[in-house]
């Protein structure tokens, strides 16, 4: 499955859950209701994915935790916020460049407009 079929696939997830269950609830509930609607479509998954985090060649141990890792090439962001701030981005991208992945997804469920919520960061350093 590409890229594209799988971003089709988490998109259509993620509007099921937005449906569903509306904004303003936890980024918890979200992810998890998230995690279901993945399952349904196909989808393989690890939530709260572990990146550790190497300096100069030597691991520091667990650094951060990544929402949801879909079919190991795509991470997942979830949020809950008033609105998507530019730490946000920087965050996802780099989870996407601790972990060498080309494509992440950022979503922001408390919105009324949940389109302009999602946010697809690139890494360009794969």
């Amino acid at each position: 499955m590409t890229e594209n079929e799988m971003t089709y696939l988490i998109r259509k997830s993620i509007f099921e859950v937005y449906n569903v269950l509306g904004p303003g609830l936890l980024e918890s509930v979200y992810e998890k209701a998230l995690e279901i609607e993945l399952e349904n479509n196909g989808l393989a998954q690890v939530p709260q994915f572990p990146i550790s985090v190497d300096y100069k060649g030597i691991s520091l141990g667990l650094g951060f935790r990544a929402d949801i890792l879909v079919e190991e090439k795509i991470i997942i962001e979830v949020k809950s916020v008033v609105e998507l701030a530019p730490v946000h981005h920087k965050q996802l991208l780099n989870y996407l460049k601790l972990t060498n992945l080309h494509l992440g997804i950022l979503v922001n469920f408390n919105t009324d407009n949940l389109n302009a919520d999602i946010v697809r960061i690139i890494n360009g350093y794969v």
